[in-house]
């Protein structure tokens, strides 16, 4: 598959062995086009494979200089697979002497999530149950086909139309976790199944593309709320987030909004927009850009399906329902995250990294589906090839080993975790204001 260019460099004397390497060294490699990573104590050059990467190259990127075991087993449900692709990119191993974890992580706390990891895949919570997928697409196709029932039989009018909005709003947005499922591979045991139905559910059912999910949200994953990793910690300037881009904004004058309204604001451009404008706008650029042509198709469709059922037959376009879909988005997705700690990079092991970052919402059947299991949002960021039914299962023993190290494991109700969004919008905006002013 091809190393970099440096992948002989270090080979060591003339008995064809492989070069050992402390960590010193391998940090040496963080730049673009020299990238080194250790996988198990082994060290790979990826200069050149990253752009081959099916994730994207800027997933390994990210860890580019560490220990990036813990992510490699996150991201790859069959890891024998992989390392065949791995094996031309090898070049050594970590010195005898140095420790299996960088930068003085605790290594007793690694160690014990790992055995957590093969204690759960030996209790069957990464298999899937295909009848609970199976419901779940059958229920999407079923409220999709209720409302053009209702159009055909009640027509146009406001109240049906209000009604009908509704309704597809929340087909989509169940789908939006669906692709989400297929996207991670937590479906199939053959992986191609999942990427297939993954095009079809992000491409025909919502009109978006698997291609660009898959670069942008793996980042997410791999360094979540992480400044210049995390896409979804990108406000593009419209907002401030966390404690530390605040200050950093105020100091710079930089004000591109009110920051400190931005608590307020939040309602008319977040939300309502971030799907139907600032993503369809993204995802079609990226489609093009990239030469994602099939992806392509697979979008065109779902708006081919839209106009002939909606705009032709029914003489009316019921697109009103990607607004409060895109309300669904928003705040499920983002109250586990925006109120959390977001920073840059501070090289933390997997464990403190995700439970930093991520918080639980209390289990109940309606918040399980109406957020698509991502109630659970820490066990799906610490294990995002499990299949999302199993997330209960892992929740307790993932909360035994966050008290054991002192880790805070946190888990709010639904109304709280919607309302610390705005709060802590609100509190960055005041930090905001306080460096703009004063600093």
């Amino acid at each position: 598959m091809g190393g970099g260019g440096q992948q002989t460099d270090r080979i060591a004397g003339t008995n064809g062995r492989f070069g050992t390497y402390t960590w010193e060294e391998v940090q040496k490699h963080t730049k673009s086009g020299d990238q080194w990573i250790v996988v198990e104590r082994k060290v790979y050059n990826v200069s050149q494979w990253v752009k081959r990467h099916p994730g994207g190259l800027r997933i390994i990127g990210h860890y580019a200089g560490e220990d990036a075991t813990d992510a490699f087993h996150a991201f790859h449900p069959n890891i024998q697979l992989v390392r065949k692709y791995m094996k031309p990119l090898l070049i050594g191993e970590l010195e005898a002497s140095e420790p299996s974890q960088d930068r003085q992580k605790n290594g007793a706390l690694v160690e014990d999530f790992r055995a957590l990891r093969e204690r759960l895949e030996a209790e069957g919570c990464f298999k899937t149950q295909p009848l609970f997928f199976i419901l779940h697409l059958g229920h999407i196709l079923l409220l999709e086909a209720i409302a053009l029932m209702l159009l055909w039989y009640f027509g146009t009018g406001w109240i049906n139309t209000a009604i009908v909005s509704v309704i597809l709003a929340t087909a989509q947005s169940q789908a939006g976790w669906l692709q989400h499922d297929f996207g991670h591979l937590s479906v199939f045991k053959n992986s191609r199944w999942d990427h297939l139905l993954h095009k079809f559910v992000i491409g025909h059912l919502k009109g978006a593309s698997a291609g660009w999910w898959n670069h942008r949200h793996f980042q997410h994953h791999a360094k979540p709320n992480i400044f210049k990793k995390d896409p979804d910690v990108n406000m593009l300037n419209a907002f401030v987030v966390g404690n530390v881009q605040p200050v950093e904004y105020g100091v710079k004058k930089i004000k591109t909004l009110p920051y400190n309204h931005q608590h307020k604001y939040f309602f008319f451009i977040g939300p309502p927009l971030l799907i139907p404008v600032y993503f369809q706008f993204q995802i079609i650029q990226n489609m093009i850009t990239h030469g994602l042509w099939v992806d392509l198709m697979w979008c065109i469709s779902y708006y081919v399906r839209y106009f002939l059922s909606q705009c032709l037959f029914f003489k009316s376009f019921v697109f009103i329902s990607p607004f409060p879909a895109s309300h669904w988005f928003v705040w499920v997705t983002q109250m586990s995250h925006i109120p959390m700690d977001i920073d840059y990079e501070k090289h933390q092991d997997w464990l403190n990294m995700q439970l930093d970052a991520t918080c639980n919402i209390e289990q109940s059947f309606f918040n399980d589906w109406f957020s698509g299991h991502l109630n659970f949002q820490i066990e799906h960021h610490l294990f995002p090839t499990m299949p999302r039914h199993n997330y209960w299962r892992a929740a307790p023993r993932v909360r035994a080993l966050c008290d054991k190290y002192g880790v805070k494991y946190q888990e709010k109700g639904l109304y709280e975790a919607f309302v610390d969004i705005v709060r802590s919008l609100e509190k960055s905006g005041e930090l905001w204001l306080d460096a703009y002013l004063n600093k």
